[in-house]
């Protein structure tokens, strides 16, 4: 069976802040820069819209490439189904920005709150029974690559817990 090419992008976004006088007034301006992780483009905005649409078209992209074996009718389908995630992101994200900026501890603890109940959620998910007759016939290789899986996962959850310790005593 052919490998299916990574479909995981990440994306980070510094936010940078200008106070300048202008008519004898104090004001603000949030500029930003956007990175596609895996891809290394990058692209400055001033309108959050931008970033989202640079978002949009590397997730896009990832999607076409997934989906290039499929009929035409079904790659829009799904694109559909896609796009339609950015519609509650455009509505919601700058709300939860403009949130964060005037009151970073409360979303940092909001983050918190979600870090720790997906931990909770993968750690209940780990430790559910397995059926063996679904490993059976499993091969040594596939029982050594499943436990490489389980020790990278938990050396991530390790290091995940370590960070959210690390930003509650902050």
């Amino acid at each position: 069976m052919a490998k299916k090419p990574d479909q995981t992008a990440s994306f980070m976004v510094r936010f940078n802040q200008k106070i300048f006088e202008e008519d004898g007034e104090s004001k603000v301006q949030w500029r930003g820069k956007i990175s596609h992780i895996q891809g290394g483009e990058d692209e400055n905005f001033s309108d959050f819209n931008d970033a989202l649409i640079f978002m949009q078209k590397k997730l896009a992209e990832l999607t076409n490439e997934a989906t290039k074996d499929q009929s035409e009718e079904s790659r829009e389908g799904i694109l559909d189904k896609s796009f339609s995630m950015w519609k509650t992101i455009k509505e919601v994200g700058p709300k939860v920005i403009m949130d964060t900026i005037k009151d970073p501890k409360k979303q940092i603890s909001q983050i918190q709150d979600q870090i720790q109940d997906q931990i909770s959620h993968i750690g209940d998910e780990i430790s559910e029974k397995v059926q063996i007759d679904q490993w059976r016939k499993a091969s040594r290789a596939d029982y050594n690559k499943i436990q490489e899986s389980i020790d990278e996962l938990s050396k991530e959850l390790k290091k995940l817990s370590s960070k959210v310790d690390s930003i509650k005593k902050k």
